[in-house]
């Protein structure tokens, strides 16, 4: 896309309706895939200030006509005419996949990640790729090479990270759903960030195949929307089994967006080592929806997961070293940017000086030395014995719970520039995330209210934590939520 210009108070075209809603007004003749197109990029440039997309899909026309053309023909497809945001670290025949890094700026990919195809086969309309931090490694947005992407409440403060375009995207309105990725929170913070919800689902639940690796044990593409009924129709299209996926599993879905009834009865855990360190805005929120629970019939009480204080530790020692072996492949040799040196070794050091970024180089030099000899055993293989460990505790709580609730994070959006120059305070605001990512758990973040900070209203959202494959549980939790008034995601003002 251009430079971003400055946000405008209002944008000329009025913000979407719900997916749902968009593809019932297509199916049934009201509007056309390509009228749905052109109102999605008008919206986009409209926000172009927000750094939201680093890129337009040049082939969304040619997408729109074929939907035409199969609806015409008579197709049923449950995203008919859909405009979608995705990340850009999946992967779309003929547009670029950069990875919001200078390493893959010119990478044009040659293939289409499943979860990506599985959207063009049931109809939707790829608008364009998501702004993120570069190659996922990030906590706010920041980190994208291309400039941070600015929260659509108040563009001083970030989105999050690492899905920080697909959040943005969702929340002002450029588009009713996005696809996100998540290592360590990637879909969850920024969606709580955003006032959207974002799903982790089960790892292995939906393809990884086209996704650009971060870590590859913890890696999971999410959805991010503005109701539960959207997380319920994108799922159901992109989840399910792929032979291209060796870690995918043969889950059939059958999400369907919940009612107050599946409230009632519900056995909450709160994690107790999640309330402390919460400002005064999120832990009210955390108890008004506790208390919307109670009231619905739920059932709460506290758990406790001692082993969660290892989680940012043990998440970082893990994902870092699989990051430094995953990107070890970017070296200047076969694709991607090239540093010219008078020898093969001078080359490489000078293509990963200038492709990757400080937060990305950082990593990798972590990652690296946790792998290296007579320090493996010290960290990475230790690392995940405790990773063992939370995974237990994780299943011994779901024995007395059916679900556990946590804030998605301690704070709401920060100022932009005020962590960057801190890694360990960056790395904290996944405090409630990474352990879920770790135990290869489902998540979802719901927009259960709001703190006032500066005089703005700053979303903040709470985590909602199932048993492996009980993906489908937490989106009709959200559903009752939804029912009973709890939860609610708004157009984010002025957009």
């Amino acid at each position: 896309m251009p430079s971003p210009s400055p946000v405008p108070s209002a944008a000329p075209h009025p913000a979407p309706h719900s997916a749902a809603e968009l593809v019932r007004a297509v199916q049934g003749g009201e509007t056309t895939p390509a009228a749905l197109l052109d109102a999605a990029r008008a919206r986009a440039e409209a926000a172009r200030g927000l750094n939201a997309l680093i890129s337009l899909n040049d082939g969304a026309e040619q997408q729109a006509a074929a939907v035409q053309a199969r609806l015409n023909a008579g197709e049923l497809l449950p995203l008919a005419g859909l405009p979608i945001v995705i990340k850009d670290n999946l992967n779309l025949t003929g547009m670029r996949t950069t990875c919001a890094s200078r390493m893959l700026e010119q990478y044009v990919s040659p293939y289409t990640a499943t979860a990506v195809q599985r959207l063009l086969d049931a109809g939707a309309v790829v608008v364009g790729k998501a702004n993120m931090d570069e190659f996922a490694m990030g906590s706010s947005g920041e980190s994208s090479a291309f400039g941070p992407t600015l929260n659509p409440w108040d563009i001083s403060r970030v989105t999050g990270g690492t899905s920080s375009g697909s959040a943005a995207a969702v929340a002002a309105g450029l588009v009713s759903v996005s696809l996100g990725s998540d290592t360590g929170g990637s879909v969850r913070q920024p969606a709580a960030l955003c006032g959207v919800y974002g799903l982790k689902p089960t790892y292995g639940r939906v393809s990884r195949y086209g996704l650009v690796a971060h870590a590859s044990s913890l890696d999971q593409i999410g959805p991010l929307a503005r109701s539960a009924a959207d997380l319920a129709l994108l799922m159901n299209v992109i989840a399910g089994h792929d032979p291209r996926d060796a870690t995918s599993l043969d889950a059939p879905p059958a999400f369907v967006a919940g009612t107050p009834e599946d409230l009632r009865g519900l056995r909450v855990g709160v994690i107790t080592e999640s309330l402390g360190g919460n400002t005064a805005g999120v832990s009210a929120v955390l108890e008004s929806t506790l208390d919307a629970l109670r009231g619905a019939g739920a059932t709460v009480g506290e758990v406790s997961l001692p082993a969660l204080k290892h989680a940012i530790a043990t998440y970082y020692l893990i994902s870092m070293p699989e990051a430094s072996s995953n990107l070890a492949r970017y070296d200047g040799m076969v694709y991607g940017l090239r540093g010219e040196g008078n020898d093969v070794g001078s080359s490489m050091t000078r293509t990963r000086e200038r492709g990757f970024g400080r937060e990305v180089q950082r990593r990798i030099m972590i990652g690296t030395y946790a792998l290296s000899s007579g320090y493996y055993d010290a960290y990475y293989s230790k690392a995940t014995r405790v990773r063992r460990l939370i995974a237990n505790e994780f299943s011994a709580a779901f024995g007395q719970f059916d679900v556990l609730v946590t804030p998605t994070s301690p704070f709401p959006a920060f100022r932009l520039g005020e962590k960057m120059d801190d890694p360990l305070t960056m790395y904290a605001a996944d405090v409630d995330t990474v352990a879920i990512n770790l135990a290869g758990l489902p998540a979802l973040s719901v927009p259960a209210g709001f703190e006032e900070v500066d005089g703005k209203r700053l979303p903040v959202g709470i985590q909602f934590i199932a048993p492996t494959l009980q993906d489908e549980l937490l989106v009709r939790i959200a559903g009752g939520l939804e029912g009973i008034g709890a939860v609610r995601a708004e157009v984010a003002p002025g957009l």
